[in-house]
């Protein structure tokens, strides 16, 4: 027999009227599963990833996305903001474990972490779901390599009123923890669509897209010419760039002038300066 004042549901989380036992024990199946999450294998196969942090999670509450569970430190987080966002996600009825120190740490991402951090369903989400009326600004990446680039193209996409981002051909997993924090809570807000590039090129001919893609030998100055919308900004990836086949799908072929010894920037670098000339010459 238990407590009358304690409850216990079917993972073992308990609260004594609504006050969180610390749970001490690493084997609770949810705490077992957000280690897991460490590993692309197994996001790719529950569809859950983890956001850390104060900022991030509570990006992801305000955003509505689709909390499995949360986990927090009492030791480790200090923030009455944050304290007060748990008691009300507890409120409503979310599944949220308060963890020893050592617990947490053996879940968190950073070496020193804040105390708190959210599991989230990754919605899943085809070229259907965008519409050129719906959504008339798209950036378009080429088997990304790098997740922080992911995340930081989803970051600049925010600020300049962006409508979303769509992964083309694989690449790097949008919900890896260098993607989730590049992307300062962006993830949440945007939607993110997966598709082969067949799958784009047929979409966004049927929805009268203007797509743009950038290479070294372009035949226009990115300066001198517009981006009308409904706009894609196709970028290539980060060793190949665009081949002929992906070039010859888009409407024009812009250039980034290079003064200097480098042959390249950086996929994200790359991408912000031309969201932001998009932003100034989109008609």
């Amino acid at each position: 027999m238990h407590d009358p004042g304690v409850y216990i549901d079917d993972r073992r989380r308990c609260t004594i009227h609504s006050v969180p036992i610390t749970l001490t024990n690493p084997r609770n199946p949810d705490v077992k599963l957000t280690r897991k999450l460490q590993q692309r294998k197994v996001r790719d196969e529950t569809g859950l990833f983890v956001a850390e942090g104060i900022r991030h999670v509570g990006e992801a509450i305000e955003a509505g996305a689709d909390i499995a569970w949360i986990c927090y430190a009492p030791e480790l987080l200090k923030s009455p903001f944050a304290h007060d966002l748990l008691e009300k996600q507890r409120a409503a009825g979310r599944r949220v474990y308060a963890l020893t120190d050592e617990v947490f740490r053996s879940l968190a991402e950073k070496e020193n972490p804040q105390g708190v951090l959210a599991v989230i369903r990754r919605p899943l989400l085809t070229l259907e779901a965008l519409s050129a009326a719906t959504h008339p600004w798209l950036v378009a990446l080429v088997r990304p390599q790098d997740p922080g680039n992911i995340g930081t193209v989803l970051r600049t996409l925010d600020a300049v009123g962006g409508s979303g981002l769509i992964l083309l051909d694989g690449g790097a997993d949008p919900g890896h923890p260098n993607a989730v924090r590049a992307s300062l809570g962006a993830l949440f807000w945007l939607p993110i669509v997966s598709a082969t590039f067949a799958e784009f090129t047929s979409w966004a001919a049927a929805q009268g897209y203007h797509v743009s893609g950038t290479s070294e030998g372009g035949s226009v100055d990115y300066r001198a010419t517009a981006f009308p919308r409904p706009a894609v900004l196709l970028m290539g990836s980060e060793r190949e760039g665009l081949t002929p086949a992906q070039e010859a799908a888009c409407a024009q072929i812009v250039r980034l002038p290079m003064r200097g010894r480098v042959t390249s920037l950086n996929l994200a670098v790359a991408t912000g300066v031309l969201l932001y000339s998009m932003w100034d010459r989109g008609e």
